[in-house]
């Protein structure tokens, strides 16, 4: 009788194995809907980082007011001749009340200048390296002087060292 008992109906075993399947059918439609919600549910929320390099590419590329400063001759540093650096810059800047301020103090950014053209020597203005260095440090002088703005860029025009 025991034998009778462990075997089971051909009706039993098929409920089970329904059951069985019905079970793996959920289990595989919780696991793909999870799946889908998260490889694709929340997609506008994360930023296109094509349109995001782009929008920092045309930022880069806007132009702000500029202001032209005039040729300047200096004479600068150098232990075997007389020599000197013509030059004409010009500033741009962020916004025009700053292109007003450098206009209404442009005596006072001149004479910076020069005094900080006048302490270079010819070495230190003849290869690249060194003018990119002047740049950084009129950038940082000029930038130090303005109250109402900023200088975003600095551009040499013309720039003679003889």
């Amino acid at each position: 009788m025991a034998k009778k008992d462990a075997v089971e109906s051909p009706e039993e075993g098929s409920k089970k194995k329904l059951m069985i399947i019905i079970a793996a059918v959920i289990l595989l439609a919780i696991i793909g809907g999870g799946a889908a919600f998260f490889l694709m549910g929340d997609k506008e929320e994360r930023p296109d980082p094509e349109a995001e390099a782009a929008a920092m590419a045309a930022n880069a590329k806007m132009i702000g007011p500029m202001v032209k400063i005039d040729t300047f001759i200096v004479n600068i540093l150098d232990d075997d001749e007389n020599r000197y650096l013509k030059a004409a810059i010009t500033l741009e800047v962020d916004v025009p009340t700053t292109a007003d301020e450098i206009n209404s103090r442009l005596p006072q950014l001149q004479d910076a200048i020069l005094l900080l053209v006048g302490n270079k020597t010819f070495s230190e203005l003849r290869d690249m390296q060194g003018k990119m260095q002047l740049r950084a440090e009129l950038l940082n002088r000029i930038n130090e002087i303005l109250s109402k703005g900023k200088v975003k860029r600095i551009y040499f025009t013309d720039f003679v060292v003889q």
